[in-house]
């Protein structure tokens, strides 16, 4: 177990709750899907395992120590660690900025001591971009290029765990299959928490699954026992409605 929620709630009002008693554990070497409908907490689940929002009740750990976003040496040793990806390749990545830029910008906040420029380098490769688009910027890609370039920026500083909040839903379909397969690839080398709302994504990906309804967990255990066998009416619904991967 590196990564663990323990009856965790939390609300952004004190009469509605958005997460209600959420308990998972993220374990080495095991990808986790997060699954739910829109409005079903999941993003604000993300929100909390970055350490952007506390939880109201329960406890997160990273390994044994609790995520506590007030303490700074900790924090900057958790986000060396933990490393995220988001939804939309057009608005995550600054304008203004080059791509050695984007990508180097964990390298220098973290003050990690490496050669900048060649693991930049390195980490385009790894998502399949050539070394010299680190002197080009955002405008100049494609909606695909541009999500590889945010998960090089996830992966530049090696980290234990790439948390992606529906990091495929934004992109077409030839393209979405192509970005699969690269996290599939870097999935063998670090532990991804994917959020979403395909199935079909994370069937492909995730060894292990949570399924989140209004806020509590319905349902969790290995992604292909679930898939193959669901007990909640939630999950059996979500499967009826889920686009296929193609093989």
């Amino acid at each position: 177990m590196i990564l663990s929620v323990e009856h965790v709630s939390f609300g952004y009002s004190r009469d509605r709750l958005v997460l209600d008693d959420v308990s998972l554990t993220v374990r080495r070497g095991s990808n986790l899907g997060i699954v739910g409908e829109s409005g079903s907490g999941k993003t604000t689940l993300l929100r909390l395992l970055l350490g952007l929002n506390r939880p109201s009740r329960g406890t997160i750990r990273f390994g044994d120590q609790v995520l506590d976003a007030g303490n700074r040496s900790f924090m900057r040793s958790y986000r060396r660690s933990v490393q995220a990806v988001f939804q939309d390749p057009y608005s995550s990545l600054d304008p203004r900025q080059s791509v050695f830029g984007i990508i180097a910008e964990p390298l220098q906040s973290l003050d990690i001591p490496v050669p900048y420029r060649e693991a930049v380098a390195e980490a385009l490769v790894a998502v399949g971009l050539p070394a010299d688009a680190m002197n080009r910027y955002p405008h100049e890609f494609s909606g695909g290029q541009r999500q590889r370039i945010a998960i090089a920026r996830a992966i530049v500083a090696r980290p234990k765990i790439v948390l992606a909040d529906e990091a495929v839903s934004a992109l077409d379909l030839s393209t979405r299959i192509r970005i699969v397969e690269l996290l599939r690839t870097l999935g063998q080398s670090m532990t991804l928490v994917l959020v979403s709302h395909d199935l079909g994504v994370v069937a492909s990906l995730c060894e292990d699954i949570v399924i989140l309804e209004r806020g509590r967990i319905v349902e969790s255990g290995k992604t292909r026992a679930i898939l193959d066998a669901p007990q909640h009416a939630y999950t059996r619904k979500l499967i009826d409605s889920a686009p296929r991967m193609p093989a």
